[in-house]
């Protein structure tokens, strides 16, 4: 952990006694983009949860939520600046281009991580803001300063903290989590690999001079390709479970399997362009797509719960529901000569 303290800037002996950036500056150190995708999905975690909660105390945890996942970012950029100026696509980020002094950053960092985590605490519920500081740590001490640097499955394992705010809303509502939110989860966690795997096919010199052991440069690019086809086969029909547990419905189970479709396409795209800029344009068109896959999915959920614009299936079944699956293939395949006589 000393290297990581080495990280202070000595100007400041530790502590941000002075600001030496903008406001837009330490903004950019949150990763807003990140952030905008993480209010996304932690809405739809309240919005699909059993039950309701006072949209004062809703606003106010997804703020705190929002924060929390800023101040991760924050701590990440923090701990990563050392190779932020090795690559060409972070070089110009607020610390190693000195807009921001390292010290500022750790201290802006954990004031907002332990500032969210109280808030989450305060006006929602021990089980949110235990969810929140544990996925804060995830991300900023397992992922960033172990995974990141020692293994090439970093961003599969990684992932879960991402995947975590659907849960963490969940638990606002209803101060635990249930299979809706796991369901959610897993489709984040699954996202992830391909969305961050076809970058790293187009950024691979640049994570290689920085020292990152992404797939790429470990197990090569043939190999990373495969794994992008596998785990985008595996997602789409995990996508499409909320409209067959019943929190998703129409709008959402055609978006899922059509956006699913697309997802798997653009995948063996770049699974048979292996060379030069039909390849690069292949990943970078998967990477590009990935993050609206995402938003998408989960913008119709937050719309048709959120909003009560959901038409559900004719028959759906929660997992622990009243009747089971199979029950019900049984009884759709017995309705069936009636439907089609």
């Amino acid at each position: 952990m000393s290297a990581a303290f080495d990280r202070l800037d000595p100007r400041s002996d530790g502590v941000a006694l002075t600001s030496s950036g903008e406001a837009r500056d330490f903004f950019e150190l949150l990763k807003p983009r990140v952030m905008s995708l993480v209010i996304v999905t932690a809405l739809a975690g309240m919005a699909t949860a059993p039950g309701s909660v006072h949209p004062v105390i809703a606003l106010a945890s997804l703020l705190a939520i929002a924060v929390g996942a800023g101040a991760s970012g924050c701590l990440n950029m923090w701990y990563d600046a050392d190779i932020d100026a090795l690559m060409s696509r972070t070089a110009k980020r607020p610390i190693p281009s000195g807009r921001i002094l390292p010290s500022e950053a750790l201290a802006f960092g954990l004031t907002l991580s332990i500032g969210s985590v109280l808030v989450l605490g305060l006006v929602a519920n021990l089980l949110a803001a235990g969810m929140l500081a544990f996925t804060i740590f995830f991300y900023a001490v397992v992922y960033s300063m172990w995974l990141k640097r020692w293994t090439p499955q970093n961003i599969v394992i990684g992932g879960a903290a991402g995947a975590f705010p659907p849960m963490i809303g969940e638990a606002v509502v209803t101060g635990d989590f249930g299979m809706h939110s796991l369901v959610l989860f897993a489709i984040i966690f699954l996202w992830t690999p391909p969305h961050f795997w076809a970058l790293a096919l187009v950024k691979s010199a640049d994570y290689a001079r920085a020292g990152i052991p992404m797939l790429p440069n470990v197990a090569g690019p043939a190999a990373t390709r495969r794994q992008i086809v596998a785990y985008s086969l595996v997602m789409a029909p995990v996508a499409v479970l909320p409209a067959l547990m019943g929190f998703g419905g129409w709008l959402y189970l055609v978006v899922s399997v059509v956006t699913g479709l697309m997802m798997i396409g653009l995948a063996l795209r770049v699974l048979v362009r292996t060379e030069g800029e039909p390849a690069k344009k292949a990943a970078y068109a998967l990477f590009g797509f990935s993050i609206l896959y995402l938003f998408l999915l989960f913008a119709v959920l937050l719309v048709e719960n959120g909003l009560g614009l959901k038409w559900p299936l004719p028959v759906y079944y929660t997992l622990g529901g009243s009747m089971p699956l199979a029950e019900g293939a049984l009884e759709l395949f017995r309705a069936l000569p009636k439907v089609l006589g």
